[in-house]
């Protein structure tokens, strides 16, 4: 009867590591596309032509080898594949540690732990609606709140971020992506093997601090100067 306990620990130990490592893996496709994605979108800043040259340049991406958005519709394939195995993997892990609990704590103790650590299971829902909001708003359904046209990336963007709610939403998203980022690289880091010692820690702190600054920062750029009329039609 032990020998079975153990034989079942050992397998749901293997099983929360490869939960883990899914997690971690399917985080750093998503951090490679967010920098790819916050670069394209720094085109606003060249101007209507830049930015739709940007939007038109996705759209034929590995032609004549692919389809028109062939490669378009490969990268969301793999993101939506990433998507799946992240929150999945999120998902049963949250359940085996509530599990885990057998018995309520008397008294919260977070002294030890980061807000962002804090916050990633509600963060990263909120991240989810937010990702399929974004979605319908520029891809999928591409409503334009303020009316407008719709068959223009650039004056697209133009119109949503003009309008300051649609700005505030935004910069929600992206200070709860700030959050998510931090965390979820010295998640990663932690997965990999990567903070072993006190310095190692403390790099993988520092990279999740660049990170989500980067990341988040140079996402909240477009937004904000659109607001403040710096980038328009």
């Amino acid at each position: 009867m032990a020998t079975t306990t153990l034989v079942r620990g050992a397998r749901a130990s293997r099983s929360t590591i490869t939960l883990k490592l899914l997690m971690a893996a399917s985080g750093i496709i998503f951090i490679g596309f967010v920098l790819l994605h916050m670069y394209g979108n720094l085109k606003a800043f060249s101007g209507h032509d830049a930015y739709n040259e940007y939007a038109e340049h996705l759209r034929i991406l590995g032609e004549p080898m692919l389809p028109r958005e062939g490669a378009l519709w490969i990268i969301r394939a793999v993101l939506v594949v990433s998507l799946v195995l992240h929150v999945g993997s999120a998902a049963v892990l949250w359940k085996r540690a509530k599990r885990a609990r057998s018995t309520a704590y008397v008294m919260k103790k977070n002294n030890a732990s980061s807000l962002s650590s804090r916050t990633m299971r509600w963060g990263g829902l909120t991240l989810l609606l937010f990702i399929i909001w974004h979605l319908i708003n520029f891809t999928i359904g591409k409503v334009n709140v303020s009316g407008g046209e719709t068959n223009d990336p650039y004056d697209l963007l133009v119109d949503t971020f003009d309008t300051w709610w649609m700005t505030l939403i935004y910069l929600a998203a992206m200070l709860t992506l700030a959050m998510h980022l931090h965390h979820g690289v010295w998640s990663s880091a932690q997965t990999l093997g990567l903070t072993n010692n006190a310095r190692a820690r403390r790099n993988a702190k520092s990279l999740g601090w660049i990170v989500a600054i980067v990341i988040a920062g140079g996402f909240s750029l477009v937004p904000i100067f659109v607001l403040a009329g710096v980038i328009t039609k």
